[in-house]
């Protein structure tokens, strides 16, 4: 089995105290956890804030955060989301912890960490205590997993050693909360998902994502590989659960660390690209699915389900809607695991480089449609029309240089390149960044719509040997643009910057919408609506809706409204959930990458808030002082 118990104190706190955690993590107008509920639906029921006032928002105070120079991030500003509980703000900061009154940014206490224990960038837990031990505050560092009193900011001397458990493995995002569990994931081997006790900080149970010899799913990596792989980690900032049914929702990233040839780990490669559910009490897997089949394309899964009940055919339906990189939604039974609307195993293009035994299907969902791109024609290459004659020069430039652009459909994978030949290349949607990434989706459970922001982002070039014979594996990716193959330009220097890196002048060489705010009706499977996200302000404006890359997600509220910031055009706004018609945007003096939050301070007002915080780069660093967490509300 793949589950492994080694303590059971927290399992008998938990059956007798759940119920009671579960209540004070609900209040209306608070927010206690990451997904601000354990389903993940982000949805707050304050609607002060609605569709006829929103656009009357006001800026009404900042906190600034500082640098963050530590914790191995993909970029380096902030990516987390406060907590609201009990009339106090929480707040990662870049070395420190503070608690703040949530209606002015003062600080009510700090927890000074310093460099060696900067708190992750991607969020922090709250656990309401038990009635014998106080309320705490939880987060990681690196390996560290810190305990914090919450009325003080002290260190929880009961936890741990001192405050401080000592993980197997790194993970930087938010541990999920339930009773006297706290559930972190892994951004290090071995890839999996852990339990500890909030009381003691003993681990109690333990999953790992790719099974040994013997365990459910280990024929799946043919050849014996399972041996040798060295990831499959559950990434994402947080992890979603059906408290009803004892279900934990855990996501894993694609095999590797070499995502785009797999001919050393020939099989479909459980559990990478799955969701797998989980016993809260006991960590043993229920039932899983998996989303891509032997992964060549970086199709993590980086932000866990959303969980809702639908009414279909005039039956409660329990469902989870999975939105990953692959740019399509899976929409689940969340207590079978079974497709609600059908999903097919379609027939896909295969490999042709040495070594490699592709998939020769991967699972495609009846319904819904796709979410974002996922084929390339011709026709799809911007034009002059679309943005400028230079963007659109460069682009067909490009596309000669790398010897044209080849796709079969979805999964088309990455052609071989022999040694001396000319360029041949592969172009697939979406590209290695997603479809979605790690925003992941909210919900209105009232409207019964799912929302997702999606990048129509494209990654293209070929599998070649790899030059250096002493390197870890035969074969490399690579492109007319070098290793990170993404398909774009950026307006005033083509050879600069990086997309995941603030990406702030990057134009993609297809043509525009780049990305849109996508709502589906999980009663049906439909796309309700689908409208750009992001603007191209170097444009003209006839021509600026052009869509933006984005990373962070939405949330909804009770107001009928659908908060979002994501995007690299420094943007944040408000849409009307029901017809996605934008009512709202404001300007931030930095890229907000991350998901925001609302509630209601002890002056009966509602607030908005966001981190905005942008990407750090070494070569082009974000000035410390404008990384902050920016507040908004109607005006008194």
């Amino acid at each position: 089995m793949i589950f492994r118990r080694t303590s059971w104190v927290a399992l008998a706190m938990l059956v007798s105290f759940f119920c009671e955690s579960s209540q004070a993590q609900t209040r209306a107008g608070e927010w206690p956890m990451y997904n601000r509920d354990l389903a993940g639906t982000r949805h707050s029921p304050l609607d002060q804030i609605n569709v006829s006032n929103v656009a009357q928002l006001e800026q009404v105070w900042t906190y600034k955060l500082g640098r963050n120079a530590t914790t191995g991030d993909l970029t380096g500003g902030s990516e987390s989301t406060p907590l609201m509980v009990d009339g106090v703000l929480y707040v990662a900061a870049s070395d420190r912890l503070v608690a703040l009154e949530p209606e002015t940014g003062k600080e009510i206490w700090r927890h000074e960490l310093g460099d060696e224990r900067a708190p992750s960038r991607r969020g922090l837990s709250y656990w309401p205590g038990d009635g014998e031990h106080e309320a705490r505050i939880f987060f990681t560092s690196n390996q560290r997993l810190i305990g914090l009193e919450a009325g003080g900011g002290e260190l929880a001397s009961e936890f741990g050693d001192g405050g401080v458990t000592i993980m197997s493995v790194l993970y930087h995002g938010a541990p999920l909360v339930y009773g006297n569990l706290l559930v972190v994931g892994s951004n290090s081997t071995p890839g999996g998902v852990r339990a500890f006790d909030a009381v003691t900080g003993d681990q109690v149970w333990e999953f790992i994502a790719v099974p040994k010899e013997g365990e459910f799913g280990h024929d799946t990596w043919e050849n014996d590989s399972a041996g040798s792989q060295t990831n499959v980690y559950h990434w994402a900032f947080s992890m979603t659960m059906d408290a009803q049914r004892g279900l934990l929702y855990a996501v894993f990233e694609s095999a590797g660390p070499h995502d785009f040839w797999g001919g050393n780990r020939p099989g479909d490669n459980l559990f990478a690209g799955s969701v797998v559910a989980l016993d809260i009490a006991t960590g043993e897997r229920k039932w899983h699915f998996q989303t891509v089949h032997h992964d060549l394309w970086d199709y993590d899964i980086p932000a866990p389900p959303g969980l809702l009940d639908v009414t279909i055919d005039g039956e409660t339906v329990p469902i989870l809607a999975l939105a990953p990189k692959t740019g399509y939604m899976y929409i689940l039974n969340r207590e079978t695991g079974e497709p609600v609307f059908g999903i097919e195993e379609v027939p896909v293009p295969q490999s042709d480089a040495p070594g490699e035994k592709s998939s020769p299907t991967q699972p495609i969902p009846v319904k819904p449609p796709p979410l974002a791109k996922v084929s390339y024609t011709p026709e799809d290459l911007v034009t002059a029309e679309d943005t400028t004659e230079e963007h659109a020069r460069f682009c067909r430039e490009l596309v000669e240089r790398s010897g044209g652009l080849y796709n079969a459909g979805p999964y088309t994978p990455y052609a071989y390149r022999a040694p001396g030949a000319p360029p041949r290349s592969t172009i697939h949607f979406p590209g290695s960044v997603g479809g979605s990434n790690w925003g992941g989706t909210a919900s209105d459970p009232g409207l019964g719509y799912v929302f997702v922001n999606t990048m129509d982002e494209a990654s293209f070039g070929w599998v070649e040997e790899h030059p250096n014979k002493d390197a870890l594996f035969d074969y490399r990716r690579n492109s007319i643009v070098g290793p990170m193959m993404r398909f774009h330009w950026f307006e005033g220097d083509p050879d600069v910057g990086n997309v995941m890196n603030s990406g702030e002048g990057a134009w993609l060489c297809n043509k525009p919408p780049w990305g849109h705010l996508v709502a589906v009706n999980a009663a049906t499977g439909d796309i309700a609506w689908k409208v750009p996200l992001g603007i191209t302000e170097e444009l003209p404006p006839a021509k600026q809706k052009t869509g933006r890359m984005s990373f962070g997600g939405p949330i909804t509220t009770a107001g009928g409204l659908v908060f979002i910031a994501a995007t690299n055009d420094h943007r944040f706004r408000a849409f009307d959930s029901r017809t996605g018609r934008e009512l709202w945007v404001t300007r931030l003096a930095m890229n907000a990458r991350a998901v925001p939050m609302t509630y209601r301070g002890k002056d009966g007002r509602q607030y908005v808030a966001i981190m905005a915080a942008g990407a750090s780069h070494v070569d082009n660093p974000s000035p410390p002082e404008d990384q902050a967490l920016v507040v908004f509300a109607l005006p008194e």
